[in-house]
């Protein structure tokens, strides 16, 4: 019985979601609320991104969808309309279609005007997403090297995972002598000059790729609608780093809030493996991430690693 009370519960909740959806879209329709200031989390992944979405979404004071929408995003303009190049959007790529559909989605999923997102391939797409919402907040969340590439190289071990999207690729994956068969994360210009590479290449390409497309799309960003973060100062005091990220975005950060982020590195969102900083330094991937740093380290001192 408790079994069946409790499917019977989850059929309401279901339907009663699906009813507010479909209230909230028509009254939409009506009255075409537009969104205001969203906030979009930007980063390389494995960067902490979802740390910082899940967080920004403990605010009461904006929607959130508590998911990543890779999909959504990609629907609009698929992939293979862009012979698969890149998941990079420009400013040209934005039109009132777009504007209108994301906005009504979000607002019929949350019930706000305001809202928080993110997914992996964002970063590529700044330009595009400031072109849809001029008043948007950007979240940069930048990590250091070589735990980054650490990261990607291990999340590349977990296609189930970062790679569900990439089936209908045309090209025949074969990273490091084949051992890694399916494309990962997100792909940026020039992708396919790495089908072939040692992992380490590959990781070093992504991480330059995208963190450099943010970078350069920040210079077009107004000064007070950019934040931005050093992943490692989470890790050395997550109350005082989400306060200032929270503040920056205009939101208030109260003493629950507060409790949550002196608590937050508990919750693994998304972890490999404990929550440290270098843990490339005592890791398999070592001796590929020495190899492949120098390549990175221009970028990395402009990121303010030094």
């Amino acid at each position: 019985m408790k079994e069946f009370s409790g499917k019977v519960g989850k059929t309401l909740r279901h339907h009663c979601k699906t009813l507010r959806r479909a209230a909230l879209g028509a009254y939409w329709e009506l009255a075409r609320p537009r969104a205001v200031r969203p906030i979009i989390v930007v980063g390389c992944s494995r960067a902490g991104t979802t740390l910082v979405y899940k967080t920004l979404s403990e605010s009461r004071e904006i929607g959130s969808l508590q998911r990543e929408t890779h999909d959504f995003w990609v629907d609009l303009h698929p992939l293979q309309d862009k012979d698969w190049a890149t998941h990079g959007l420009g400013a040209a790529d934005a039109g009132a279609a777009d504007r209108d559909y994301v906005a009504r989605y979000f607002y019929a999923h949350t019930g706000r005007r305001r809202w928080v997102d993110k997914n992996n391939q964002n970063g590529l797409c700044v330009p595009y997403l400031q072109a849809l919402f001029p008043d948007a907040m950007f979240v940069y969340v930048k990590r250091s090297p070589g735990d980054n590439l650490n990261s990607l190289i291990e999340g590349w071990g977990k296609p189930d995972e970062f790679a569900t999207w990439s089936h209908e690729l045309s090209e025949a994956v074969a990273v490091e002598a084949g051992r890694y068969t399916q494309w990962c994360f997100f792909l940026a210009e020039g992708w396919r000059n790495y089908l072939r590479a040692p992992i380490e290449e590959v990781a070093a390409f992504q991480y330059e790729a995208i963190n450099r497309a943010i970078l350069d799309a920040k210079q077009a960003v107004p000064a007070g609608q950019w934040v931005e973060v050093f992943y490692e100062d989470f890790l050395r005091d997550p109350v005082r780093t989400f306060r200032y990220v929270f503040e920056a975005c205009g939101l208030t950060f109260d003493h629950r809030l507060e409790k949550h982020c002196s608590e937050v590195l508990g919750i693994p969102y998304n972890a490999f493996s404990e929550i440290r900083l270098d843990k490339w330094k005592e890791g398999r991937n070592r001796e590929k991430i020495e190899r492949i740093l120098p390549k990175v380290a221009g970028l990395a001192a402009e990121m303010g690693y030094l």
